[in-house]
């Protein structure tokens, strides 16, 4: 699992429940603040389209599985804890949960969209989303910036030497400051840069500062919304509302229902339907009691209108659209198979070259790189070629 989908939420709005429907654990789930406190890490999977038919094949995944041509490949999700007004300054859960945070590439920010929770995650009526929603930001991008003018007065106190050429330069201090959210001093350039900034901290105001940081935290630490209790009509009005507001849209909304996508797993489970994570439909397999079919019923229309529970989609935008991952499958030019066909998929950053993917697998592979095959076009792909998403490769090394 080489990637990690930070769940992210005020108590109480579903986010244990997003995270056990996603990953089938038991956490506890209750509507009360603080149900989690430590993080709960677990398994979840994100769907792509299998490559093993293409090839008249039948996979057999090493990890993860294959349910009707859609190949479920791993990633690690984490439930984090804290996130109260002030976390940014330790308040509550507050460091412990940046620091839990930090370890994640993408979030997913769970809000309740029924508008039944308040700031604090204690029941009321009528509480706009939007709220939770500038929350997180503004306390993410507080967290940034006290890190960004820590890197600042660095800079400012950095002896820079006699010859020009010795100069130690702001996006490298900076960079050095805020290498914990894996940037890099050509980003941080470029980011200063883009918002009309000169490389040179004396000529920011405080508004520049704060700037800085949220448009560095934005492409650091992406976010996808994932508009929970969407099976309410106050949570529609919500959901119309948001994704009509000019201020919102640099945010991906996906609308979900955790309590669905759970009650048909644990359907599933149990023999009573037929269902593939994130499908548009289920079918009915087994016996069911007034009560289960009455259930099921408010499951289907739900997921007819949205297409799916949304919890699956929620964690494939994150990964895919958000963070520009692809997922690439090991294979055989030759039709040649060691230990079964397509065992294995992974998920690569997006830039992700040839040679990298072989070093992915394994750094004796990347070593002995001599170049890859493009499985279905047999061409011969050289080291530095980015690979696309669903790419089938076969890496052809010295060894």
């Amino acid at each position: 699992m080489s990637y990690t989908i930070g769940l992210v939420g005020k108590p109480s709005v579903g986010k244990s429940t997003f995270f056990n429907a996603a990953t089938m654990n038991d956490v506890p789930e209750g509507a009360y603040p603080f149900t989690t406190i430590d993080p709960s890490v677990g398994e979840a999977y994100v769907g792509v389209d299998c490559a093993a038919p293409e090839f008249d094949e039948t996979c057999e995944p090493n990890h993860g599985f294959c349910e009707h041509e859609t190949r479920y490949v791993p990633v690690r999700l984490v439930d984090v804890a804290g996130l109260i007004p002030g976390a940014h300054e330790g308040k509550g859960l507050g460091n412990q949960f940046l620091t839990d945070l930090n370890e994640a590439d993408v979030l997913v920010h769970v809000v309740d969209f029924s508008g039944t929770t308040d700031a604090e995650g204690e029941p009321t009526e009528g509480h706009d989303p939007r709220e939770d929603i500038d929350f997180l930001e503004e306390e993410l991008d507080r967290w940034y910036l006290s890190i960004l003018e820590k890197g600042v007065e660095k800079f400012e106190s950095t002896y820079q030497g006699p010859n020009p050429g010795d100069a130690v330069t702001v996006e490298e201090v900076l960079a050095e400051q805020m290498s914990a959210f894996r940037t890099n001093k050509d980003e941080i350039k470029r980011v200063v840069l883009s918002l009309g900034l000169e490389l040179d901290p004396g000529t920011w105001d405080d508004d520049d500062r704060f700037e800085l940081a949220r448009e560095i935290r934005k492409r650091t630490k992406p976010i996808v919304i994932a508009a929970n209790k969407m099976d309410t009509e106050a949570a529609r009005e919500n959901y119309r509302e948001v994704t009509a507001d000019p201020d919102y849209e640099h945010l991906t909304v996906v609308p979900a229902s955790a309590h669905a996508e759970k009650a048909l797993k644990n359907a599933a489970e149990g023999g009573a339907v037929s269902y593939a994570p994130g499908a548009d439909g289920f079918e009915t397999t087994g016996e069911l009691s007034e009560s289960q079919r009455e259930g099921l019923q408010q499951v289907r229309t739900f997921i007819d209108e949205f297409g799916g529970t949304g919890v699956q989609r929620t964690l494939e935008t994150a990964l895919f659209d958000e963070l520009g991952a692809k997922a690439v499958f090991p294979g055989s030019a030759s039709g040649q198979w060691s230990g079964g066909p397509f065992r294995d998929c992974f998920v690569l950053p997006g830039d992700a070259t040839a040679e990298e993917f072989a070093y992915h697998l394994h750094s004796d592979i990347g070593d002995g790189f001599l170049h890859a095959i493009d499985c279905r076009s047999g061409r011969q792909v050289a080291a530095d070629s980015r690979l696309d998403h669903r790419d089938v490769v076969e890496i052809v090394t010295t060894g």
